[in-house]
C-alpha cells in the first residue's frame, strides 16, 4: 500500500497523540518518517512510545531539533504543524516553500493577516494539499446539522445559539505552562485555546456573520491576562440574529447549539439532536392565520445521526487519500480564516467597545494585539509572537 511520508512538527499533547495513533496502524495510508520538536524530552518520549509497540505500522522516525532541517531532508513530502499558534503560518509557509503538503493543526494562527499569507503561499502551491484539523467536522451530530440547513427544507436561517460553556479550567491549568492565556504566548484565551473548533461548525454550519457586537472579561474568573469569559451578539447579511456565549469558568457548564428557522428549530444538546418542525412555515402561517393567539402546529423527533465521530484519525486519513488520490478533504486549509476572523471581530468589538462589520480593519486588529503582546506578562522564554521571519523552529 502506497503511503505518504508525514512529518510532525510539534510533539506536545495533539502532535504526540497523532504519532501514537499513526503507530498503532490507525492510519493506514501514513507512515511517520520524521519527528520534530524544540525539546528533547519530548522527542523521547514519542520514540518510546514507539518502541514499546509489538508491531508498529510504520518504520522508527528520524528526529530532527530543527524545522527547516526536516524539510531540508528529503525524508517527508508532508507535515502537520502541531506547534503554538503564533508559529502556524510561518511553519505551513515554509513547508509549501519546499513542496510538502501541510495539515495544520487549529486555530489557523493568531491574526488573519499572517493567515492570508499562509493562504496566498497554499494558492501560489496548488499542487500541494493543504488542510485544518477540524475534526469536530467528523461529529455525525454537526455533520447532520450541516446536511439539513444546507438542503434549505427549513428555509432561512432566522436565528443562531450557541452556549458552549463546559470548557472548564481550574487556575492549575493556567499555572501549568509559562505561555498559557498570555498574549505574547497564546494571543488570547478561550476563543483562541479552546472555541476554534466551535467558532469553525458555527461559521461552517450558520454562515458567516456581517456586524459583531462582543463583551469580552478578561482574567474575570482566572488569573490571566486574557478573556476567559464572552457574550457576542451577531447579525448575519440576510438579517437573521445569533448569540455566542463562552467561558472557562462555568462548572459544570452547558453545551447547546440552537438553529432557529422558517420551518423549524434544530437544537443539539452535547450529543443529541432534535427538530421541532412546524407543520406550516412561519412565514406562510403568519400571512393566512385568523387567530389572535394562534401558533403553527409542531412536531418534536430525536434525529438519528448515522456514521463514525472518526475524529483527528478521520481528518488525517483524509489528508492522506487527497494526497494520494484527490479524495475530499475533511477541511480545506483555507477555512481556517473564518472562525479566526470571527474570534479576532470579537476581540475587537472588546476592545473599541462597540460593534464591528465584516470586513473589518486587520492592520488595527494587529497593531492593537501588538500593544497587547508588548505589555505582556509572559516569560522572556517565550517564542517572539510576532516574528515573521526566523523563530526558533527553523533555526
Amino acid at each position: 500500500m502506497k503511503r505518504i511520508k508525514l512529518g510532525i512538527i510539534g510533539l506536545g499533547n495533539m502532535g504526540s497523540k497523532h504519532a501514537s495513533n499513526i503507530f498503532e496502524g490507525k492510519c493506514p495510508e501514513v507512515d511517520v518518517a520524521a519527528i520534530c520538536d524544540l525539546k528533547q524530552d519530548r522527542i523521547d518520549k514519542v520514540l518510546e512510545t514507539y518502541d514499546k509497540l509489538e508491531k508498529p505500522h510504520c518504520s522508527r522516525p528520524t528526529a530532527f531539533l530543527c524545522a527547516e532541517d526536516m524539510y531540508k531532508s528529503g525524508l517527508i513530502d508532508s507535515v502537520i504543524v502541531a506547534v503554538p499558534h503564533y508559529d502556524h503560518p510561518t511553519l505551513a509557509i515554509l513547508a509549501f516553500e519546499y513542496g510538502i503538503h501541510v495539515l495544520c493543526e487549529k486555530p489557523a494562527g493568531v491574526y488573519t493577516l499572517a493567515v492570508k499569507e499562509m493562504i496566498a503561499a497554499a494558492d501560489k502551491h496548488k499542487d500541494l494539499t493543504f488542510a485544518m484539523m477540524f475534526n469536530q467536522r467528523t461529529n455525525p451530530v454537526y455533520k447532520k446539522m450541516k446536511e439539513i440547513v444546507s438542503s434549505g427544507e427549513l428555509g432561512r436561517i432566522r436565528r443562531t445559539s450557541w452556549i458552549i460553556t463546559n470548557w472548564y479550567r481550574p487556575q492549575a491549568y493556567y499555572d501549568s505552562g509559562d505561555w498559557r492565556a498570555t498574549w505574547k504566548g497564546e494571543g488570547g484565551g478561550v476563543l483562541l485555546n479552546q472555541c476554534p473548533h466551535n467558532l469553525d461548525l458555527w461559521q461552517w454550519i450558520c454562515g458567516m456573520p456581517s456586524l459583531i457586537d462582543a463583551k469580552l472579561h478578561y482574567g474575570k474568573w482566572h488569573n490571566i491576562e486574557v478573556e476567559d469569559d464572552v457574550t457576542a451578539y451577531v447579525e448575519y447579511p440576510n438579517g437573521a440574529t445569533g448569540t455566542f456565549i463562552t467561558t472557562t469558568g462555568d462548572a459544570p457548564g452547558t453545551n447547546r447549539f440552537e438553529i432557529v428557522m422558517d420551518g423549524g428549530t434544530l437544537v443539539c444538546d452535547s450529543k443529541t439532536l432534535t427538530l421541532d418542525k412546524l407543520e406550516v412555515s412561519e412565514p406562510e402561517f403568519t400571512k393566512t392565520n385568523k387567530k389572535v393567539f394562534g401558533s403553527p402546529a409542531h412536531k418534536k423527533e430525536e434525529i438519528v445521526c448515522e456514521g463514525e465521530n472518526t475524529q483527528h484519525v478521520g481528518v488525517l486519513n483524509a489528508f492522506a487519500a487527497n494526497i494520494l488520490r484527490g479524495e475530499p478533504l475533511v477541511a480545506d486549509g483555507r477555512e481556517g480564516i473564518n472562525g479566526l476572523t470571527i474570534s479576532n471581530a470579537m476581540h475587537l468589538s472588546s476592545w473599541r467597545r462597540e460593534a464591528v462589520e465584516l470586513p473589518f480593519d486587520e492592520k488595527e486588529f494587529y497593531d492593537r494585539l501588538c500593544e497587547k503582546i508588548e505589555a505582556s506578562e509572559s516569560k522572556d522564554n517565550v517564542v517572539d509572537a510576532v516574528a515573521d521571519t526566523e523563530n526558533t523552529y527553523n533555526n
